[in-house]
């Protein structure tokens, strides 16, 4: 199997179609070619095999994946949390502003990760977090699957306890014998539109690790739910009403097959800057990109660097009723099938500029080639941020107008920082 990437070409539309619709079937598929080579598109499995020592692969320099060698350190559910509260209790010690917390604990910069208890290892610590609040709402996710398999939310302790003790012994079962799963602190005040609950499904490119440089794609969307959201406990095992996935709000009756539920980000934007205004609507983006930028940083210096990888992320991220923006997830293989023409649309050209950026100007790949693209191969992406720049500029991208000193285009820092100055991450 020869790994090159380069500008996308179809051959035709029936094969587009078929090889975007059978995108997760395959361990790997043709995705783009030319006269002279071919694109391949690899599953996470098929990764796994090609950096397997026991397989004895070598990738040369005109060989590159999509995929890094351990993204699961921010994929996996469980380790996306690891990496983040141990980014956190680093930068605490090292006496980092971004670590501030407030009167009661909290983080005041850092808070954007529901609070997560990893099951069975953390069973005791959730259970004394739950009972300061026993009348919270937690949803529970097993680590290693997607598209909503194997979800509930529970309010009691004793559905937890029927979900983690053995029926026959009464005692708890060992996470070998048992799928891990996280526990998070349900969002149960969500921004609604419609009266309906809706996440953001956004994509984010990864060049590089270290130094970072990462992209943001324009085009994402927001997923909404097709049952109008209630709070209710009567209603926690009605997924239509909180899972956003379209693996399940396909199944409703009230699924609509033209619009499939979604709107583009630009129309998000419009609504809030109309009914919010347009000063705390660029405040959330701002968070949102805040977020995707540290999440990256937490999880870059456990990450193989590996030079032939990159990597396009499906970030999904839930707003509050306070327009505060939380991570829920990453996803290593986002979605690229079609249930929309605009779903079409829009992953066709997600894989023609990420690809334009993994091999500018549809050149034979050079692993080795570590500069940033010119800008007029981005397409819809653009830069978020860009390690190398921010350090030449002589500050690291580390504070945001929060703190009063806000970050420009390049990390530099606000030269005013009594003042606080919008950040742009554009």
């Amino acid at each position: 199997c020869r790994i090159m990437a380069g500008k996308v070409k179809w051959v035709t539309d029936i094969e587009k179609s078929v090889l975007i619709n059978n995108f997760e079937k395959r361990g790997w598929i043709q995705v783009a070619e030319n006269e002279d080579w071919n694109f391949y598109w690899m599953s996470v499995q098929t990764i796994r095999n090609v950096f397997s020592v026991e397989t004895g692969y070598r990738l040369s320099d005109d060989q590159i994946v999509n995929h890094f060698p351990n993204h699961y350190e921010l994929t996996r559910k469980d380790l996306m949390v690891k990496n983040i509260k141990r980014y956190r209790k680093e930068l605490e010690k090292e006496g980092s502003p971004l670590a501030e917390k407030d009167e009661n604990g909290k983080y005041i910069y850092l808070d954007f990760v529901p609070v997560t208890f990893m099951l069975p290892a953390d069973y005791n610590l959730f259970v004394e977090e739950f009972r300061k609040n026993p009348s919270s709402t937690w949803i529970m996710k097993p680590c290693g699957k997607a598209q909503g398999k194997g979800i509930f939310l529970i309010n009691k302790l004793s559905q937890i306890k029927k979900w983690s003790r053995d029926s026959k012994t009464s005692s708890f079962v060992s996470q070998s014998s048992k799928e891990a799963y996280v526990i998070s602190l349900y969002i149960n005040n969500p921004l609604l539109i419609g009266g309906k609950k809706f996440d953001l499904r956004l994509y984010v490119l990864v060049s590089t690790y270290r130094p970072l440089r990462c992209y943001m794609y324009k085009l994402g969307f927001c997923r909404f739910c097709t049952v109008k959201y209630t709070p209710s406990t009567s209603e926690l095992d009605n997924m239509f009403v909180h899972l956003t996935n379209v693996a399940i709000q396909k199944h409703g009756d009230d699924y609509n097959h033209i619009h499939g539920g979604k709107w583009t980000v630009s129309n998000l934007r419009l609504y809030l800057e109309s009914t919010r205004g347009k000063e705390v609507t660029n405040k959330l983006f701002d968070e949102i990109h805040w977020i995707i930028v540290q999440s990256l940083k937490a999880v870059a210096p456990v990450m193989n660097n590996d030079k032939h990888c990159f990597e396009c992320y499906g970030y999904d991220i839930i707003i509050d009723d306070k327009l505060k923006p939380w991570l829920i997830e990453v996803n290593a293989s986002p979605s690229l099938t079609s249930s929309t023409a605009n779903d079409r649309i829009l992953k066709y050209n997600l894989i023609n500029d990420t690809l334009n950026i993994a091999v500018p100007n549809g050149e034979i790949p050079d692993c080795k080639w570590n500069k940033s693209p010119p800008k007029e191969v981005l397409g819809n992406y653009e830069v978020l941020y860009d390690e190398e720049m921010a350090q030449s500029d002589g500050h690291d991208r580390e504070l945001r107008s929060r703190s009063g000193q806000s970050t420009g285009v390049k990390g530099s820092r606000a030269r005013d920082s009594g003042k606080p100055v919008p950040t742009t991450w554009k």
